[in-house]
């Protein structure tokens, strides 16, 4: 996490942000908000207390598609975390087969030295260019090689040398100005001798034992340098990403990557609520138990082995979601519960709702919509009678069928536009279309009143 970014990122600013693409929910954006800054807040108290500060981990209650996810997302990004979403229902107890519940640190962590990688290929990015530059003009232009003559039959070789750096300038020049962009150019590249694959039988992979291969091998075998023929726009490319590896220290982004995790953190469980016991869910409850109890030691803390070193999990933030239909969070076996202290509830989405979720986030599916559309020269215009009767009917048929939340918008509005995004672009009459409520009335009515036709199609 840059510290400079969160120190800005007040509770207020957090939800503010959050705002803008989740509708509602307003305790669930306070409660992720306060725990996003104690992240930052514990930063910068001494060092002796600082290793005794514990996040405190959250369960998001509520039902599918009121943005459980969207909020830990958007968390994520706002702050720059490190950050996975994992489905609790994967990972089954040692001894069964399905993933290991510590692989979810290890992908964490994989995740972590990619942030941190290309970060620091960033910062590398312009040297790695203008060494690819030189190396592409070496190709076109050879650098004149100093001759072991004596020094009379030496007496052209410094015009010979002004003339050669003079000829590269201008051919930089015409370099920089996208002149010799299709020019076919020949040179090395390297890569690791043999490409070997490698397939490990049985339900975990070198990943799960947290073994290196791919560096294992690279030791072993020498890389060897391949022939390339491309247009020089590619190889600057090429190039510049091999030149700019090289400059990297990955020991350093890898130290950079754990520290990242260990302080800064969040893995986002969803479907917590498929491992509690309770209700009559299907397979075998052998392993549902079994998956909390090794659970238990990630969430209270503890060393996970990765192929990067060894990363501590007391630091790292936990959230956790679940629609809890059947089961209730009391289910959960009471270590794991006491493990997340806060609990936050989120209510179910109102006809109200929809209008907001329809046309204020950043990304509102109204705008989506339209933005598809205008690629193809089509202007689309929402009515304001036209959304409120979406909104009604996705209403209505949340309460009539299954309550799946916002992603009933889709759904609605996937058979709304069906026959305008059929007919785009050479069969629409007009290259402007209007919604209205009543348009949307006669697309929809119909099979919102069939209950048979709404359970299949809407």
């Amino acid at each position: 996490m840059k510290n400079d970014l969160m120190k800005n990122l007040t509770p207020t600013q957090i939800v503010k942000e959050l705002d803008k693409f989740i509708i509602g929910q307003d305790e669930a954006k306070r409660a992720v908000a306060i725990a996003l800054r104690n992240r930052w807040r514990r930063q910068q108290v001494e060092e002796k207390l600082k290793e005794e500060i514990l996040p405190n981990n959250i369960i998001l209650i509520g039902p599918t598609g009121v943005g459980k996810t969207e909020i830990a997302r958007r968390l994520a990004k706002l702050s720059g975390a490190p950050f996975i979403k994992v489905e609790a229902s994967k990972y089954t107890e040692v001894g069964y087969v399905g993933r290991d519940v510590e692989s979810m640190i290890r992908d964490l962590t994989e995740l972590a030295v990619t942030m941190v990688k290309s970060e620091k290929t960033g910062e590398v990015q312009e040297k790695a260019e203008r060494i690819a530059e030189e190396k592409i003009l070496d190709l076109l232009i050879p650098p004149v090689k100093k001759p072991s003559t004596t020094p009379q039959e030496n007496s052209e070789e410094p015009d010979e040398a002004f003339q050669n750096q003079k000829t590269r300038d201008w051919m930089r020049q015409k370099l920089r100005n996208g002149e010799l962009d299709d020019k076919m150019v020949e040179f090395d590249t390297s890569s690791a001798q043999g490409g070997m694959g490698m397939q490990v039988l049985g339900p975990f992979g070198f990943d799960d034992m947290g073994i290196n291969i791919q560096e294992i091998m690279s030791n072993i075998m020498p890389k060897k340098k391949k022939k390339r023929k491309t247009p020089i726009k590619e190889a600057r490319t090429v190039i510049a990403q091999e030149e700019a590896q090289k400059l990297i220290d990955m020991e350093a982004v890898q130290k950079e990557a754990i520290t990242r995790v260990q302080d800064s953190g969040i893995v986002f469980i969803d479907e917590i609520d498929k491992i509690a016991g309770g209700g009559k869910a299907q397979g075998p409850d052998v392993s549902r138990e079994g998956v909390q109890r090794d659970l238990l030691p990630i969430v209270e803390g503890s060393s996970i082995n990765t192929k990067y070193g060894v990363v501590r999990t007391d630091h790292i933030l936990f959230i956790a979601s679940g629609a809890f239909h059947v089961s209730k969070p009391s289910d959960l076996i009471p270590e794991l519960q006491g493990r997340f202290p806060i609990r936050v509830e989120l209510r179910s989405l109102t006809e109200e709702d929809f209008i907001k979720i329809l046309t204020i986030p950043q990304n509102a599916l109204l705008k989506q919509y339209s933005a598809l559309l205008q690629t193809e020269g089509v202007e689309i215009e929402f009515l304001e009678d036209g959304i409120k009767e979406v909104a009604r009917i996705a209403t209505i048929v949340n309460e009539q069928v299954e309550n799946i939340g916002a992603r009933r918008l889709h759904t609605i509005l996937t058979t709304l536009l069906d026959d305008i995004l059929f007919n785009v672009p050479d069969q629409i009459p007009s290259s402007k279309v209007m919604i209205n409520g009543e348009l949307v009335k006669d697309k929809l009515e119909r099979i919102v009143q069939n209950r048979d036709l709404s359970k299949y199609i809407l």
